[in-house]
């Protein structure tokens, strides 16, 4: 199936309703006026969000739940022998990818995609802010909640959608969005990609091919990007440090939990901007945010009131302080990401940094083994526990024993903790007033987070 037309389809099943890209979709799809189910493992959040908004939403994966279905959509992460995906097979039932029904929902509309391997929900939620408090109303789906309006997804009937874009399974190639961001490009997803030279290719074929976008935002600092643009021959507005970039950054600070930058444009000087978040990586992601809402024609003293009042996204750099110092939950698992996680705690921590972090797939650990080893320098101990594998196939030699080898010959404090139960205890038995506590990972990391901040007694959230 090449192309979707939601109007030839009037009931959606989605498989995996509860992950967040899924539910971010099955929401804007409820809205356009059909019928939609969904099944999860397990209740959260998001699946009560979506059965409030007016799906029919099943806990537990059964064939039954099918019923009265006439399309079935499905994620990267439901694997091959699900039974509802087995059942709608077996029956003829259509089953898509929901990067085609994301297309769908952002056809005929004014529609502003984001992509890259690190920052990508960071500037869709800027974007949308920026576009919102210039009154233009527009629509969302993204792949984290955005702070400022409390879900991941927003319908609306305004011309404009701000959609992130996954380049982690490649399905960000099914949409040909009217602007596209491509934040930074790094080797990730390898089970995907194998290799760099994978992902390059494919952003490169994608720019040279009949799905690019009309008009393209990049970082202009990105060797990657660079090369991508080289071989599609593709144009682009670009944004970053470097003097030939059309939106140039510069003269960024920290000053507490607050980052502090200035910029110029095509037209000059556009003054400073004041963030409410920390972290120099943020400044840029702001700039790709405030490219383009330039270019959408937003006013510049609209822009700067925007960037002053955005809140964040839930678990990228979220920090809670308690009794005994500040917890952070940060979902990034890239080394660059991790490291500048770090490298922005410690321009406020009062004490030690100490971080917990699980890692993730063998192919990941072993292409990137260099990096992670140099990642946590910054910090004053790490925390590893049992790497996540995905069910990849191991990879001789390649454990999270090697991993933490590479860490601690690197120079770096750290400690191989197996079992996710006893993180807590041991974090307990070395932790000082004033430490930062920085969580890296996923859902079960950020439970133990939350744990922590509980038994050390939360005080505020910082910020």
């Amino acid at each position: 199936m090449s192309q979707i037309e939601l109007n030839d389809f009037k009931h959606f099943h989605f498989i995996g309703i509860g992950g967040v890209g899924v539910s971010a979709v099955a929401r804007q799809v409820l809205h356009a006026g059909h019928k939609v189910s969904g099944s999860d493992v397990r209740e959260s959040c998001l699946t009560i969000e979506m059965r409030n908004a007016g799906a029919d939403v099943f806990i537990g994966h059964n064939p039954e739940n099918l019923r009265g279905a006439d399309l079935v959509v499905v994620s990267t992460a439901i694997p091959e022998t699900n039974q509802e995906l087995l059942a709608a097979r077996k029956a003829g039932i259509p089953v898509v990818h929901r990067s085609m029904i994301l297309d769908a929902v952002m056809r005929g509309r004014k529609s502003i995609g984001v992509t890259g391997t690190n920052g990508k929900g960071s500037v869709s939620a800027m974007i949308t802010w920026l576009l919102e408090c210039a009154g233009v109303n527009p629509a969302f789906a993204i792949g984290a909640r955005l702070l400022n309006f409390q879900t991941n997804s927003r319908p609306t009937d305004g011309e404009t959608i701000v959609c992130e874009l996954d380049e982690s399974d490649g399905s960000f190639t099914n949409i040909r969005p009217d602007v596209m961001v491509i934040n930074n490009l790094e080797a990730d997803h390898l089970n995907y990609y194998k290799d760099l030279e994978g992902l390059l290719a494919l952003f490169s074929g994608y720019l040279a091919g009949p799905m690019a976008p009309r008009r393209l935002h990049a970082n202009g600092d990105d060797e990657n990007i660079a090369e991508v643009r080289r071989r599609s021959g593709f144009p682009g507005v670009t944004f970053g440090c470097g003097p030939s970039c059309d939106f140039v950054v510069r003269d960024i600070r920290t000053v507490g939990m607050t980052t502090v930058f200035s910029m110029s444009g095509p037209d000059g000087d556009m003054g400073e901007f004041i963030l409410h978040i920390p972290g120099e990586y943020n400044a840029m992601n702001m700039a790709g945010a405030i490219s383009v809402a330039i270019h959408e024609g937003v006013p510049l003293e609209t822009v700067r009131a925007a960037v002053g009042t955005f809140r964040g996204l839930e678990n990228r750099f979220s920090c809670v302080r308690t009794d005994r110092g500040l917890v952070v939950k940060d979902y990034i698992s890239h080394p660059t990401g991790i490291r500048c996680v770090i490298n922005t705690a410690r321009k406020f921590a009062t004490g030690r940094i100490l971080c917990v972090f699980k890692p993730y797939r063998f192919t990941m650990i072993h292409y990137l083994g260099d990096e992670y080893s140099e990642a946590f320098k910054g910090a004053d101990l790490t925390f590893v526990t049992r790497m996540y594998t995905a069910g990849e196939v191991p990879i001789p030699g390649i454990d999270t024993d090697w991993l933490v080898g590479r860490i601690r010959d690197a120079g770096s404090d750290v400690a191989y903790i197996p079992e996710m139960t006893d993180i807590i205890p041991e974090i307990l038995k070395v932790l000082r007033d004033g430490d930062t506590i920085i969580f890296f990972g996923g859902d079960d990391l950020f439970q133990l987070a939350d744990e922590l901040v509980q038994r050390l007694g939360a005080v505020s959230s910082a910020g």
